[in-house]
């Protein structure tokens, strides 16, 4: 039997949330820190890995976060969770509302989410509604409704969530024994790069576990922080980073820069490139998590980085099955044959 407890329980020791809650869980995090050998041969780097964040229960790196708001939530006597979400964090308030017995209500940009993520959002029985506009508009009404109905606000915004996001930092240096030289991973609202930069420097301080180089990507068409003013209208077919006002925007590039790192853009193409490669890797992925993997070949090819003989981790923050409809072959034709092995062997040799 697994002695996996959730986050919350493994690492409550190192979490500043309240005493005495009781984890509403789903037995998040755990997540498998796999080596992807054939792109660290490409950049001579000593060790690549993969954070698979979508071997969470919904699917993506928001269930570490959700388990810590969801549960400071029922202990301050909440009925009722609501937010705004690109997909992800809807299914995931969705999971741990059922799973705590809460009201949830979920506001998403009209035809911008990916039918895998509000599946799951309406399957565990949200209350769903479109809004004619982006994400950020819908963030911000839901700052507004909040106090109103009353409910709690579960974004990134609710610095429980960070708490719980940041144990992802600390599985990491738990598997590693240490902290890579880098950590790359996409930057949407901006929530994870701000939690993962606290976990690994609460950890530093408490273990002396270093620190690793923190590497954001955003979308060409969605690069607030990067063209250092918010975009209106964002577009990229990474939905999970199609955002303009990113809630964190001052804290991720407060932990580029203490980390001495840097947040850079790359374009959609070298997001499905990398996505490929991934796949090609044996992980399957959506679109935004492959943002660290595109941001890091642009780096180092470039020069701008090196990365020769160090370690670095990329952060994918959901699963394939997110967003299935934007895989390069998923439209590919599939070969039919008929149902005898001569004409299986014919259409092999082709």
């Amino acid at each position: 039997m697994s002695s996996w407890r959730g986050v919350l329980e493994q690492y409550r020791e190192w979490l500043e949330l309240p005493q005495g809650i009781s984890p509403v869980t789903l037995l998040e995090g755990n997540t498998p820190l796999l080596s992807i050998p054939h792109l660290a041969a490409d950049w001579n780097s000593s060790a690549a890995y993969v954070k698979v964040e979508g071997m969470n229960p919904t699917g993506s790196f928001k269930d570490r976060g959700m388990t810590a708001a969801v549960s400071v939530a029922v202990a301050g006597g909440a009925r009722a969770l609501i937010c705004a979400s690109t997909g992800n964090t809807a299914a995931s308030a969705a999971a741990y509302a059922a799973r705590a017995g809460l009201r949830c209500i979920v506001l998403i940009p009209e035809g911008q989410v990916a039918a895998g993520k509000l599946a799951g959002a309406r399957a565990h029985g949200a209350e769903v509604v479109q809004i004619q506009g982006s994400f950020d508009a819908a963030l911000e009404l839901v700052q507004e409704l909040a106090p109103l109905l009353p409910a709690v606000l579960v974004n990134s915004l609710n610095p429980d969530r960070l708490e719980g996001q940041a144990t992802a930092a600390f599985e990491i240096l738990d598997h590693l024994g240490g902290a890579p030289d880098w950590l790359a991973l996409p930057v949407g609202n901006a929530g994870n790069i701000s939690a993962l930069w606290l976990g690994f420097r609460r950890m530093a301080e408490k273990r002396s576990s270093g620190t690793p180089r923190i590497l954001g990507a955003q979308a060409a068409g969605a690069a607030p922080l990067v063209v250092g003013s918010p975009v209106e209208n964002p577009r990229t077919v990474a939905s999970a980073i199609r955002i303009g006002r990113p809630a964190r925007g001052p804290q991720a590039l407060a932990a580029a820069r203490e980390s001495g790192g840097g947040i850079v853009s790359v374009p959609d193409s070298e997001i499905l490139r990398a996505q490929a490669d991934l796949a090609s890797e044996g992980i399957w992925v959506e679109p935004a998590s492959a943002a660290g993997v595109a941001a890091a070949r642009a780096e180092i090819e470039s020069g701008r980085i090196d990365i020769k003989g160090k370690t670095i981790v990329f952060i994918a923050t959901g699963h394939g099955l997110k967003d299935p409809a934007l895989y390069p072959h998923v439209n590919d034709p599939i070969l039919t044959v008929l149902a005898n092995p001569r004409a299986l062997m014919e259409a092999l040799r082709t």
